[in-house]
């Protein structure tokens, strides 16, 4: 299913409470929403010309830089990247039995292999929920 932290809708809109009324779980791709939750895209940076970061850019506006804030918040809390803690939030979702992401260099895996032992609190979960709650966005339902 995709589904990440700028990318709620299509999966909490009915087919997780299915999952979990079924005992069922998902594969989440997508997880860092084309590197958007990495943090590396941001305003006042040039866009690298590809595909990937095209896609990543419908999330730079102000509800997606909140997301980044609190993804900023969470990982200099836990001392870790914020692609771990994009992954992390999404492994603790309860019908999620694993994120997908993929890694173009050994910087970024590094980044990546962090999110498994990674727990997150209540307060992080509180705060990454709030900032990316799909009717506080205005890319909802597209």
């Amino acid at each position: 299913m995709h589904y990440n932290l700028v990318h709620r809708d299509e999966y909490e809109g009915g087919l997780a409470a299915l999952c979990q009324r079924e005992g069922l779980s998902c594969i989440a791709y997508s997880a860092l929403a084309d590197g958007f939750l990495t943090g590396k895209y941001r305003p006042g940076h040039a866009l690298p010309v590809s595909e990937r970061a095209e896609d990543a850019a419908v999330y730079l506006n102000e509800s997606g830089l909140a997301v980044l804030g609190a993804l900023d918040t969470v990982a200099e809390r836990n001392g870790t990247p914020a692609a771990a803690v994009a992954l992390a939030w999404l492994a603790a979702q309860p019908t999620v039995a694993a994120p997908i992401a993929s890694a173009r260099t050994p910087r970024q895996l590094q980044d990546l292999l962090q999110a498994p032992g990674l727990s997150l609190s209540t307060d992080d979960l509180a705060l990454l929920n709030a900032a990316s709650a799909p009717d506080s966005r205005p890319w909802h339902g597209a």
